[in-house]
């Protein structure tokens, strides 16, 4: 039997995703290894799973730094027993009332998140002041990826008024270099450090990269590491970043619902049930089925074009690895947790929710 392959398939519905357990935990352990055994150096971000049992097997593992996109995905963190959250957002509008409220529930848990822009320092510092709270936050490094961060040339500047904040804490800085992909190793290490060079880090705390440049971050025993997708890993990094290691963790279960035409079947994975901001030759990518083109993809159909239309029946199961496993997980409530071979339980993605309680 192949890895993938489930046992009693008979019962898990399609389109759904399945998360092999000892690959996932397989995964965890290469990311501690990958910084020597310091889980201090790790700070995972939780947006690929969404998922307190996920984040609670890096928890009992001495992972206890996380960061996280959302309130959502951060409260999540925290109820799966996380004690130091980074939310990597600029906080606006009602989510400076919500991270009020998350540092009151959870007064364990060290909150923080980034700031870029002194004008919205002096609009935080107001309402923080009103509130009677203090405040953790990272400052945002524009690193060439021009999404978001302010540029080295200002910070001195942010720094400076951060400091004459009453109310707002500098913990260190963030420096996501997302836009360096490059296949080639020595290539982007050559990159990622020659932008890290720009920085000085002396007296902060950096929290730096994400999967791509995790290890080449992973070098510097100065640098805080913030893998996510490593976790399940998938087909796009997986090509790509083949020296890392990582297994993939996530597939995604299909089955044939029709033979419109010698040649075509339809399968029940349209591009609600798989990431699909990639063009369509970049999306999911079939273990047990050979010489075949996906077509199209509309909400709940994905036609392909296969050569042994002769040999595939309507029900036929098929299992794909998706090409970016972050959004394909936020479409699924739930993911089913395979246990040699067979789909034991599953665990909910609650945070894939905008809100849980907060």
């Amino acid at each position: 039997m192949n890895w993938y392959e489930i046992k009693n398939i008979e019962t898990v519905d399609s389109p759904s995703l399945l998360i092999f357990k000892d690959r996932l935990i397989q995964n965890i352990d290469q990311m501690i290894a990958m910084v020597d055994g310091d889980t201090n150096r790790l700070m995972p971000h939780v947006k690929t799973n969404k998922c307190i049992e996920v984040v609670g097997l890096m928890v009992a593992k001495g992972i206890k730094k996380f960061k996280a996109s959302t309130i959502a995905e951060a409260e999540m963190a925290a109820m799966a027993g996380a004690n130091k959250v980074l939310i990597a957002h600029q906080l606006v509008g009602p989510k400076i009332d919500r991270f009020n409220q998350l540092c009151k529930t959870f007064p364990k848990v060290d909150f923080s998140f980034l700031l870029d822009n002194a004008s919205h320092l002096s609009n935080l510092n107001t309402k923080f002041i009103a509130a009677k709270v203090q405040v953790n936050v990272y400052i945002d490094i524009n690193n060439g990826m021009n999404r978001s961060g302010i540029k080295t040339e200002n910070l001195n500047d942010l720094i400076n008024k951060i400091n004459a904040c009453e109310t707002v804490n500098l913990l260190g800085l963030h420096v996501y270099d997302g836009h360096h992909r490059q296949v080639n190793f020595e290539e982007r290490l050559e990159k990622i450090e020659s932008d890290f060079s720009n920085i000085d880090t002396t007296n902060y705390e950096v929290i730096s990269g994400g999967s791509p440049a995790f290890n080449i971050h992973s070098k510097n025993k100065n640098r805080i590491c913030s893998p996510g997708t490593s976790v399940f890993w998938d087909w796009g990094y997986g090509e790509k970043f083949k020296e890392q290691g990582f297994k993939e963790a996530a597939i995604l279960v299909t089955r044939v619902i029709s033979k419109p035409s010698e040649g075509l079947i339809t399968i029940d994975l349209g591009h609600k049930a798989v990431a699909a901001e990639n063009p369509i030759d970049r999306r999911i990518k079939f273990l047990n089925l050979n010489n075949y083109v996906l077509l199209s993809q509309s909400e709940e159909h994905g036609v392909l074009s296969v050569e042994n239309w002769n040999e595939i029946a309507i029900g036929d199961v098929f299992y794909g690895v998706p090409y970016h496993v972050c959004p394909s997980v936020n479409l699924y409530e739930e993911m089913g947790i395979v246990v040699d071979n067979e789909v034991q339980e599953y665990w909910q993605v609650i945070a894939r929710k905008r809100k849980i309680t907060i």
